[in-house]
């Protein structure tokens, strides 16, 4: 049985939890920004590897006495002990999707490029090829790292002291089973709503039905290649800029934000925010390729770069950078699905058919809450399996069940989500779907024009990641965060259409 540790060890934890933070997303930015090809995270783990001891991990769980910060720290520690194990693989993984050139008839595609190389491919044939080959490039290179990580994970799990990875979870307070039964009635609930607005989606997208569908068609209906021409990439900045200062916020003046804008072979395509030094240093990084995807990465990201920039310096580690990501999160959706709102979409772009749009984009959403349903099922199942390799047909059955589009079988181990972040996700989902409805009903439609929402929204930003998301909306709105408020906003996006 592990001693319980003095105050003075538990505030020095929280300090060196800190500055690990900083160097790990300091890492990451530089990799992910095409500035670093390597991914070094051995020497991190190493200048922190206190944090990473059994004895530290077990010392904070004896420490926890119902105080949320401790167990807050102690779920970190516990994250780090088994994160040391594999930062080798996490390493590797990362290196060979920098580095990894894919061959394509006459073509070479870097392996990062292969999806958004498909995602703008018209041709259904050379999208099929390009799937296929990303599937054999993650077969022969990255599925014997995922194996081996998942696998020492699992190992390791049992001298933290729970029974299975979900188990240690669980005792960290994440509500995984409450929120399982809640993926389970939104599937059930929106099985038919699926079916008939996915089919009219697909059917307008890339001229298939639903029944008819593949990953590759999926993935390029997802990119909204017909409404690239409403997105273009030179107006993302500008239109993220005016939209922050309607609510009082100038993005160039921040002098805590930095904008990323340079171009870089190896940059990642996707926007990106890198928390370096919460409040003192957040990295907005940005390769402005245009549509609709493309804008609404930037201003997901942008949401969690201003919640970032404006947590209270005041709070502690756990409160500033620990927490409930489900808030951070949330939102960084609030700010995504404003590029979804007809109200925006006539003041930001003079939009043709918003409506419709707003009508696509709430499609979007039921997929991809649908599929995070059945993910997050799906991991609770993989994290108990005695043998992981024989859950690649379950992992099939239940994304095929929820989407009605069988995934890519080679994915069964990729397409998980270290700590149960799926979870997270899926409350941030419902944490901005209720949110917005009360934004709406106390400023208006146009809330995100108002100087005086904007003034709630810094309010608070600054409480960081003390409260949870299920606190922090019962305290604004007074309600129960609620998986089936997706489903009403989707139902509303489709009915005004």
């Amino acid at each position: 049985m592990a001693e319980p540790l003095q105050q003075r060890e538990i505030d020095e934890l929280s300090a060196d939890a800190d500055g690990f933070l900083g160097e790990l997303d300091e890492e990451a930015y530089l990799h992910f920004s095409g500035q670093k090809d390597t991914y070094e995270l051995a020497p991190i783990y190493e200048r922190h590897e206190r944090l990473t001891r059994l004895d530290t991990a077990l010392g904070l769980g004896a420490s926890v006495a119902g105080d949320r910060r401790r167990r807050e720290l102690w779920k970190f520690a516990c994250a780090g002990y088994l994160g040391n194990f594999v930062k080798a693989e996490a390493e590797r993984v990362a290196e060979l999707e920098a580095t990894l050139i894919a061959a394509v008839g006459d073509e070479e595609i870097p392996f990062r490029m292969l999806r958004p190389r498909l995602m703008n491919e018209e041709d259904r044939a050379t999208r099929a090829r390009l799937e296929a080959v990303r599937n054999e490039l993650t077969e022969e290179h990255l599925n014997s790292l995922h194996l081996h990580a998942v696998e020492v994970v699992h190992a390791e799990t049992g001298r933290l002291g729970a029974a299975s990875y979900a188990d240690l979870y669980r005792g960290f307070g994440l509500p995984l089973d409450d929120l399982a039964t809640q993926c389970r009635s939104f599937l059930a609930e929106t099985e038919s709503l699926w079916e008939e607005a996915g089919d009219r989606f697909f059917r307008s997208s890339v001229g298939l039905g639903l029944g008819e569908v593949e990953r590759w068609d999926a993935a390029r209906a997802i990119r909204g290649a017909e409404w690239d021409a409403d997105f273009p990439a030179n107006r993302m900045l500008p239109a993220l800029e005016a939209t922050l200062a309607d609510l009082g916020i100038d993005l160039r003046a921040q002098k805590n934000v930095e904008l990323d804008l340079e171009e870089r072979p190896n940059k990642d395509p996707r926007a990106f925010c890198a928390p370096i030094a919460v409040p003192d240093r957040v990295v907005l990084v940005i390769k402005p390729q245009g549509g609709p995807e493309d804008w609404q990465a930037l201003f997901h990201e942008a949401g969690h770069t201003e919640h970032f920039a404006h947590t209270s310096a005041a709070l502690s580690t756990e409160e500033r950078r620990l927490g409930d990501n489900a808030v951070t999160e949330g939102w960084a959706m609030l700010f995504e699905y404003l590029t979804t709102d007809p109200a925006w979409l006539a003041r930001r772009l003079d939009a043709g058919r918003p409506h419709e749009f707003a009508a696509h984009g709430a499609t979007q959403l039921l997929w991809i809450v649908r599929r995070y349903c059945a993910k997050l099922l799906y991991e609770l199942e993989f994290h108990t399996a005695e043998d992981v390799t024989a859950m690649r047909p379950r992992y099939v059955e239940l994304l095929s069940d929820a989407t009605k589009i069988s995934p890519a079988p080679a994915d069964y181990l990729g397409d998980i989500d270290d700590g149960f972040y799926a979870s997270e996700y899926l409350r941030a989902w419902a944490f901005e779907a209720q949110l917005r409805a009360y934004l709406r009903e106390k400023f208006g439609n146009a809330w995100f024009s108002k100087r005086e929402a904007g003034s709630l929204l810094r309010e608070l930003w600054a409480e960081g990641q003390k409260p949870t998301a299920d606190e922090l909306l019962r305290d604004v709105t007074g309600e129960t965060l609620e998986l089936a408020a997706v489903a009403d906003r989707v139902r509303e996006a489709l009915a005004a259409a």
